[in-house]
């Protein structure tokens, strides 16, 4: 996780360790909002899709893509044959990874490996993303009786710099 379970207890001021539990699930639940809000993993980890070609490309929907490790053809069957790294291209700009396949045609579907996030390290997650996670933990356990009560805008202003959003189906 981004954010530890010392430094959510030191900011919530809490003495001992018995709502640690509810913390570690606040800590999980900021993290996943965190994602969902930037379009981007913040940790580093391996991951895997299930795409169909459009245009001879298939896009990655994970970002930022660090590498794409395997692509494998699905065949009708469901059976996969992976491909050897000559016979498809793989482009990562901007942390948007596409695959491109030799030969590939309109609805052909592959399996691609890959490994992304913008971080390797919690401590290297930018300090505005951990900031922003420590203060919506504090809201959440605050507010765990308040349904209706709104999250603190600094949140959001801390979080979007690194927000990235794709319009049109596209991307």
């Amino acid at each position: 996780m981004p954010v530890t379970m010392d430094e959510a207890r030191a900011w919530l001021r809490l003495g001992a360790a018995n709502e640690d539990a509810l913390v570690e699930r606040l800590i999980g639940a900021v993290t996943n909002m965190c994602e969902a809000f930037t379009g981007q993993w913040l940790l580093a980890r391996d991951g895997a899709e299930v795409l169909t070609v459009r245009r001879q490309t298939a896009r990655l929907a994970a970002r930022p893509v660090v590498a794409v490790d395997m692509v494998a053809r699905i065949d009708t069957g469901g059976d996969e044959v992976v491909l050897d790294p000559a016979d498809y291209r793989v482009d990562i700009a901007d942390g948007l990874a596409a695959v491109m396949v030799a030969g590939a045609t309109d609805g052909t579907r592959l399996r691609v490996a890959y490994r992304a996030g913008m971080a390797e390290a919690a401590a290297d997650v930018p300090a505005a993303i951990r900031h922003g996670m420590l203060r919506m933990v504090q809201h959440l356990y605050e507010a765990r009786d308040d349904a209706k009560a709104d999250p603190p805008a600094a949140v959001a202003a801390l979080w979007q710099p690194w927000r990235r959003i794709a319009l049109g189906a596209g991307r």
